[in-house]
């Protein structure tokens, strides 16, 4: 548990994962600092809400509590891919304790660009193993171990339908790029230079503008989608800068 004075991080997972993508990250930022990462609601070991419950704004409210159960008083939201979307908005709320943003190829507050064929086909992939791996094949640069992508394989494949499906036809579409403007704390991006999933061109173009002044985008040369899989050195790095940044030691 992290002390009162301490920063803690807290890990939003991307679609059909869960928050064991952190576990890699974890180590390389211990002890000096912690990351907590939940499972969001219907991925992981987490149980599925009610069908209502999968808003952004419902996950926002899922990992508030986390934040209060944990008794977190200082802390900074690393929102990868759909937990981009969702730490945003829970940041555009101002809750007391936060001190930053971490985007890791993050949904964007518009909503995300994917074609009608590429939706259809995610939502025909559901619970096949094979589509499974073909979609780890596909977001995924970087070679990675047989643990990391079984467990990668095991997530997409634990996914509640519902959360699954919600995303795809709802949640990705979610417009919240209006409250932006309530943005007060310092955010970074952190994307990959190969990423099929959202180039750097999209957070570009559509986070960056609705992000506080001067926000970096800093680009990983040959990586994908999973950065906290495929480049845990480099993220645990700009973490630990990012931290130094908004509160220096």
């Amino acid at each position: 548990m992290p002390t009162s004075s301490s920063v803690a991080f807290v890990g939003l997972h991307y679609w059909a994962g869960s928050g064991r993508e952190f576990q890699a990250v974890a180590r390389l930022l211990a002890p000096a600092y912690s990351l907590l990462a939940p499972d969001l609601a219907g991925f992981g070991d987490a149980p599925p809400p009610e069908v209502s419950s999968y808003t952004v704004d419902a996950y926002a409210n899922q990992v508030a509590q986390f934040i209060e159960e944990n008794q977190l008083t200082q802390y900074v939201l690393v929102g990868h891919s759909m937990g981009g979307k969702i730490a945003l908005a829970l940041a555009s709320r101002q809750p007391a304790g936060l001190l930053g943003v971490a985007l890791l190829s993050p949904s964007p507050p518009t909503p995300e660009p994917m074609t009608d064929e590429d939706r259809m086909s995610s939502l025909k992939a559901y619970g096949k193993p094979t589509e499974a791996e073909k979609n780890l094949r596909t977001i995924t640069v970087r070679p990675l171990s047989a643990a990391d992508q079984q467990q990668i394989v095991q997530d997409n494949l634990q996914s509640a339908r519902l959360a699954y499906d919600a995303w795809l036809l709802h949640g990705s579409r979610e417009d919240i790029s209006a409250r932006m403007c309530n943005m007060e704390v310092p955010c970074t991006i952190l994307a990959g230079d190969q990423d099929a999933v959202m180039s750097p061109s999209v957070h570009g173009l559509e986070t960056l503008p609705l992000l506080p002044e001067g926000t970096p985008l800093e680009i990983i040369s040959g990586a994908g989608h999973l950065l906290p899989y495929e480049a845990p050195e480099e993220v645990a790095q700009l973490l630990r800068d990012f931290a130094r940044k908004i509160r220096p030691e």
